[in-house]
């Protein structure tokens, strides 16, 4: 009778030092805080009726471009956001198998936490320029869908915060000695 070993499993990478539970949370809440603007943009695209006259759609070039335009706008910020999830992972770490030269080499802590903060000083500007703009524009739009852009855009006003704690917890743990 012959037995046979299973291959061992490999490890579980793991981060060069804990990650605590509060920097996980934000990190994950900047893909829950960029979604519902991705969504409502992607429902303009379908057809989803929002209130917006015309005029509104007209600007985002729909019908025409704004087609192939507003999802891709939409697709690149959650893939912005889901970059977050990189400073307290084990791949914001290490270099992916994937990258040729560079494979399996420590990621360099300022060539992730500078981009992050640049990010975070670029998504709270948005932030503050979304908030103005809201509140001081002549969008041709119902009452009912000025409403639920609001709610879907307001989340987004803490993106920038959220990245920008997050980024400083990455750098001050992986710069400690």
């Amino acid at each position: 009778m012959t037995t046979s070993a299973l291959p061992p499993t490999p490890a579980r990478p793991v981060t060069t030092a804990p990650v605590p539970p509060w920097a996980r949370r934000a990190a994950a809440a900047v893909l829950w805080t960029s979604m519902p603007s991705a969504l409502w943009r992607l429902a303009v695209v379908i057809g989803v009726p929002l209130g917006l006259a015309e005029s509104e759609y007209d600007a985002m070039l729909i019908p025409g471009w704004g087609y192939l335009i507003v999802p891709l706008l939409s697709v690149l910020q959650e893939a912005l956001a889901f970059l977050t999830l990189g400073l307290v992972r084990p791949w914001g770490e290490v270099w992916p198998r994937w990258v040729p030269l560079l494979r399996g080499r420590p990621i360099p802590v300022l060539a992730a936490a500078v981009p992050a903060a640049l990010g975070a000083l670029a998504c709270t500007v948005y932030g503050v320029l979304f908030v103005w703009t809201t509140l001081h524009s002549d969008m041709a739009i119902t009452q009912w869908g000025e409403w639920v852009m609001t709610i879907c855009y307001v989340p987004i006003v803490a993106w920038g915060p959220l990245l920008a704690v997050v980024t400083l917890h990455y750098y001050r743990r992986r710069a400690r000695p």
